[in-house]
């Protein structure tokens, strides 16, 4: 069992005392999660026509400033789980229909949650989603192998200075892309049958505003990192201002996105395009402890 009283997890290594208090991710040492239920808003081949079944949890170790889910990545919304109750959602999600269980931002609780996935993983035979920042230290990593399925990762930020300004964590690039081969070296090809995905592993980047060349620079990264067979790339312009100190006011510009899409384009790389109509509060999900 992970030693969470001198917590050193994520890539801050913060050294948190998480049994007494809480680290720099804003967790301690109980499961807490805000809402779980299925969710039709992921890519087509994560959400399919029954939904994923999402489970969101409280806190974050990146902390991005513009992040539209605020209320419980900074804020630290939602309820504390014991594992029998855990366990119980992800059933319970089953019984819906959804196509996955898909665990977002669930970073800094994998030492509390890996007991129980290892127990019920064959008796759920559901993928398992691992929805995150990109910012996971190999050793999180290791935790996961043989339990996650398919990688959802954003790969947010190539500049140190842009990842600097916006998360306070300079290093996000030489972290979050030595995190992406070991994702790719654990799911090395995407597996989709009927149109839902099975293995694989999913990039996904959000457009900032005025941050265009920075999106470029993380295209022709993963042009000459890796073949258009191993992954597939979501890019989003889902970009909201959510009004925090230091996070863009304007929503990103057409020139903005298009000039990106079509690197993707030619990049030769298959993925998901999102619509503009997509940056909207309207597609954050309540946090209401739905499900939990």
């Amino acid at each position: 069992m992970y030693d969470l009283r001198n917590c050193r997890l994520c890539p801050r290594e913060c050294g948190a005392d998480r049994t007494v208090g809480v680290g720099s991710c804003g967790a301690g040492d109980k499961i807490r999660i805000a809402r779980a239920s299925p969710h039709m808003w992921e890519e087509p081949c994560i959400s399919g026509t029954r939904g994923s079944g999402t489970v969101f949890f409280s806190g974050c170790s990146l902390g991005c400033v513009f992040c539209q889910n605020r209320r419980i990545s900074a804020e630290n919304y939602g309820a504390a789980v014991d594992e029998a109750r855990f366990e119980r959602i992800c059933f319970e999600l089953k019984e819906r229909g959804v196509h996955n269980i898909s665990l977002v931002s669930a970073d800094h609780y994998i030492p509390l949650i890996i007991p129980v996935l290892r127990r019920i993983k064959e008796k759920l035979s559901l993928p398992v989603v691992f929805n995150c920042s990109g910012y996971e230290s190999e050793g999180q990593l290791e935790m996961l192998s043989g339990i996650v399925d398919i990688y959802l990762p954003d790969l947010k930020f190539f500049s140190p200075e842009v990842s600097a300004k916006y998360a306070s964590c300079p290093d996000y690039f030489k972290v979050a892309s030595r995190a992406l081969d070991i994702m790719v070296s654990q799911q090395p090809r995407p597996v989709i049958g009927d149109g839902i995905m099975r293995r694989g592993v999913i990039v996904r980047h959000l457009i900032l505003p005025g941050c265009r060349k920075d999106s470029l620079e993380i295209i022709g990264y993963l042009k000459k990192r890796f073949s258009p067979d191993k992954i597939l790339i979501s890019l989003m312009s889902q970009y909201t201002p959510n009004g925090a100190e230091g996070a863009p006011s304007r929503r990103i510009t057409s020139f903005e996105y298009s000039s990106v899409c079509r690197a993707l384009e030619e990049s030769g790389f298959s993925g998901y395009y999102q619509d503009r109509t997509s940056a909207s509060s309207v597609y954050t999900p309540d946090f209401d402890l739905t499900g939990v």
